[in-house]
């Protein structure tokens, strides 16, 4: 672990700079020493990962991060926007309360499992492969989980939900 511990604190000497430098010409210096951090802290956790010369890996990990920080305001500004528009087209108070209620009722009556695939792109505004990877599954097995959420979430919603629906099971044809 001291090894370890020498290895990534020569690594960070004489890498950070060129780090830093690397994410302040492509974004504000503020977010810039973030996007350092982050490199690092990437490169502690995989440490084993981390070549002989570092720094073009380093500054790879950087521009993930880099990346990644753009897609997340870029997701946040569309919200805004979108939030901004649906707060501009309410009209009746009260139905989009009602409507709201009855959103988070339904929500709440799912199982955790489909809550949880559901909050992931609705709430985290992660894609597919991202929430695939927060759920350690496949991105084939998260996109069947989100569609299967989404169907139960939708007939939970129809008006005559409030009896309980049959799921369809398979049934072998030679039985």
């Amino acid at each position: 672990m001291a090894d370890d511990r020498e290895r990534f604190e020569r690594i960070y000497r004489e890498n950070f700079r060129a780090v830093l430098r690397f994410a302040a010409t492509r974004i504000d210096p503020e977010r810039a020493k973030d996007v350092a951090a982050e490199t690092f802290l990437v490169a502690w956790r995989r440490l084993d990962d981390v070549p002989a010369e570092p720094r073009a890996w380093l500054l790879g990990v950087a521009r993930k991060v880099i990346a990644g920080q753009f897609r997340s305001q870029t997701r946040r500004d569309a919200l805004a926007t979108r939030l901004e528009g649906e707060r501009d087209s309410a009209g009746d108070l009260a139905a989009t309360v009602e409507d709201r209620d009855e959103v988070l009722a339904a929500f709440a009556a799912l199982r955790e499992r489909d809550r949880e695939v559901l909050r992931l792109v609705a709430w985290d505004g992660l894609d597919a492969a991202e929430a695939a990877d927060v759920l350690g599954v496949t991105r084939l097995a998260f996109t069947v989980r989100l569609h299967r959420a989404r169907r139960r979430l939708e007939r939970a919603l129809e008006p005559d939900s409030a009896t309980p629906q049959k799921t369809r099971r398979h049934v072998d044809a030679h039985s």
